[in-house]
């Protein structure tokens, strides 16, 4: 019974970090990546289900699958990224809020997303469609070799279930 309460829970948490995610690609406060990788750990350490759907959604899945595999992004859409970044910043500053420490906690905000974006591996263009991925794989599968992600969750399941 304790195993389902926190696969319930962590279904729940990662569910909850996907719509923050899909949220924060609307309001440049609300940070996307940190929410979908968040939800990418959660799915898999409780519904291979979701993870899967999370990691092939149409939407979202090349852009978890390139960040957690350290693929980089293309130049373009570093260039797209930064530009609505510092234009949504913009309109909030001048028409949005009037308190001039929330003015200069979004200028810090922005500075720091962008590089963020700009310390991204460069990646060519041409590379976004080359790797395909199977729905019907397994997660062993998914991935050629491990990802990062993948490796620290093995890990924290093994000192999970050596400590209890």
């Amino acid at each position: 019974m304790r195993i389902t309460i926190k696969r319930r829970l962590l279904i729940a948490a990662g569910t909850l970090s996907t719509a923050l995610g899909f949220i924060g690609v609307f309001i440049p406060i609300l940070p996307t990546t940190p929410f979908l990788l968040l939800a990418a750990a959660c799915y898999m350490r409780s519904s291979e289900r979701f993870y899967r759907w999370l990691i092939n959604n149409r939407i979202f899945g090349s852009y978890i699958r390139n960040y957690i595999e350290g693929r980089g992004m293309p130049l373009k859409i570093k260039i797209f990224t930064i530009l609505l970044l510092w234009l949504t910043i913009g309109v909030s500053i001048a028409f949005g809020v009037q308190n001039i420490v929330v003015r200069i906690l979004l200028i810090c905000i922005a500075t720091g997303v962008t590089v963020h974006i700009c310390l991204i591996k460069k990646r060519k263009v041409e590379a976004i469609g080359t790797y395909q991925y199977n729905r019907a794989k397994p997660l062993s599968k998914l991935f050629k070799g491990r990802s990062r992600l993948e490796k620290l969750l093995h890990r924290s399941k093994i000192r999970g279930n050596a400590d209890g």
